[in-house]
């Protein structure tokens, strides 16, 4: 990085930009964090689920008494079982290009880059991402310090970096005319180690406005990377309202912003996709109120209370098997109430909230292994997938955006290694097919015999193998046919 002076960013609209992110964006992305992953935190001396926000003031407290609250998450189980249906078993990653030893050699490069960041994991970390906020930013880094092993490509996959970007911490900056496209690429940065104390002013107007004051100090604990196509600079933001003070400034060798990104689900016009999450809010407070409801009456209504008149010292001696008062008072009575009494139609409003998130989410709880009676024989896989038609439904949906999104990963990996030399490709050879498993485990007999029939039919015998996981297999073959 070359150093900077200080001085204000030549970048439009920056101050605009963050505002804008902090004050609408953010709150609705760390919502939805808090309602997936629903972390107790400590609040006046009690333990409290982050999905207690959504209850209603009624079930937080009742004068002096807090009122038992009864907390399911079902959106976690979830949003996991999707995730785990996406990217459960590996991806395959196939080269188009006409040659096979060439082809060979950049699929066997790409799926090294991969792996070295994770592979499976870094797939599952961006769907978990982008089904909670809606959307998620992969951006690649390529890092330098040294001579590149031109003779094996496979040795330099390491300075490839790919960083899953969460959505509160990537802002974009659209074109004017084309919301699909970039500007300019905001990345907020933590800066460990640097967490300012705010000062006895911003404590006190910390209590007098709130949590604006707070929100504001708290900036200073982050450093800004601004990505455009041609350089990178990084920002940083002395005193909360002076603005941002440049400190480094580089070139981005790429000439391109090192960005691709990934809705969840499409939505039309917008650069942010639709949540998985953000529909089953509603229904989860829903949940939680009823359960909590219910809880209270139980609580109630589950043991038998007394109530005595006239008799000496009874609340003095318990209510046990032999016990006995007596009382020269012939008034006295002891009133036995309570009791817990079915409510069918707490139970049916309960169901159905169930089966509405179910709808919603296209998750039912025969996806994460919850088998009941009704769901008949499933021996046949044709019934596994009839039950769960509504789940590989969705997951056929949102594998054309991240498959789409990977493929640009691809292209966007050898268009880094072509500039820094590390593989020499041309743009045709970028072209790059995702296979994707099936996600119902098949019989193997059958798997076998379908594959032998794509074969007949003329599906190349490499996109076969690598259907069935074998491709290493596929690529050794080729070699030995082309010898």
């Amino acid at each position: 990085m070359t150093p900077a002076p200080a001085k204000e960013p030549t970048v439009p609209g920056l101050d605009r930009l963050i505002a804008n992110h902090q004050g609408q964006d953010a709150p609705m992305y760390a919502k939805r964090w808090r309602y997936y992953r629903n972390a107790v935190r400590r609040a006046g001396g009690q333990d409290t689920p982050a999905q207690a926000e959504g209850l209603p003031d009624r079930l937080r407290r009742t004068g002096d008494r807090q009122r038992e609250v009864v907390i399911e998450n079902d959106i976690a189980w979830r949003v996991q079982t999707l995730v785990d249906y996406m990217f459960g078993k590996p991806v395959g990653v196939r080269c188009l290009h006409a040659e096979p030893e060439r082809a060979a050699l950049i699929q066997r490069f790409l799926t090294a880059v991969l792996e070295v960041n994770g592979g499976t994991n870094l797939l599952q970390d961006t769907a978990l991402l982008g089904t909670v906020y809606g959307h998620v930013d992969l951006m690649l880094r390529v890092r330098g310090g040294g001579p590149y092993n031109l003779a094996d490509p496979v040795d330099a996959v390491s300075r490839f970096i790919i960083e899953p970007v969460e959505a509160p911490r990537g802002i974009p900056a659209l074109a004017d005319d084309d919301y699909r496209r970039l500007c300019s690429y905001v990345l907020r940065v933590p800066m460990p180690g640097e967490a300012r104390k705010p000062s006895l002013t911003e404590r006190v107007r910390g209590q007098l406005l709130g949590h604006a004051a707070a929100s504001s100090a708290q900036r200073a604990q982050y450093r800004l990377q601004v990505w455009t196509a041609d350089r990178v600079v990084d920002l940083v933001e002395d005193k909360p309202g002076d603005g941002y003070r440049q400190i480094s400034v580089a070139r981005n060798r790429l000439g391109r912003i090192p960005v691709v990104h990934i809705q969840n689900l499409p939505q039309p016009l917008s650069y942010n996709g639709l949540s998985e999450v953000e529909s089953l809010i509603p229904l989860q407070d829903e949940l939680n109120t009823r359960l909590s409801d219910r809880a209270n009456r139980i609580t109630m209504q589950a043991f038998k209370m007394y109530l005595g008149r006239g008799i000496e010292q009874f609340t003095e001696r318990p209510i046990a098997p032999g016990q006995m008062w007596h009382t020269d008072n012939p008034d006295a009575s002891i009133q036995e109430f309570g009791g817990d009494a079915q409510s069918p139609s707490e139970d049916a409003h309960i169901n159905d909230i169930r089966d509405a998130m179910d709808k919603t989410s296209g998750v039912s709880p025969v996806a994460a292994g919850v088998l009941r009676g009704k769901v008949g024989n499933l021996s046949s896989q044709n019934a596994v997938r009839l039950v769960l038609m509504g789940l590989l439904a969705r997951i056929e949906r949102k594998r054309v955006t991240y498959g789409m999104g990977l493929q640009r990963l691809c292209e966007l990996i050898l268009h880094a290694a072509d500039v820094y030399g590390v593989l020499p490709n041309t743009p045709e050879e970028r072209r790059i097919c995702i296979d994707w498993p099936d996600p119902i485990p098949e019989n193997q007999r059958e798997q076998l015999d379908l594959a032998r029939r794509k074969i007949e039919l003329g599906v190349p015998r490499q996109a076969v193998l690598n259907e069935l996981g074998y491709s290493e297999l596929g690529t050794e073959q080729a070699n030995n046919d082309k010898e």
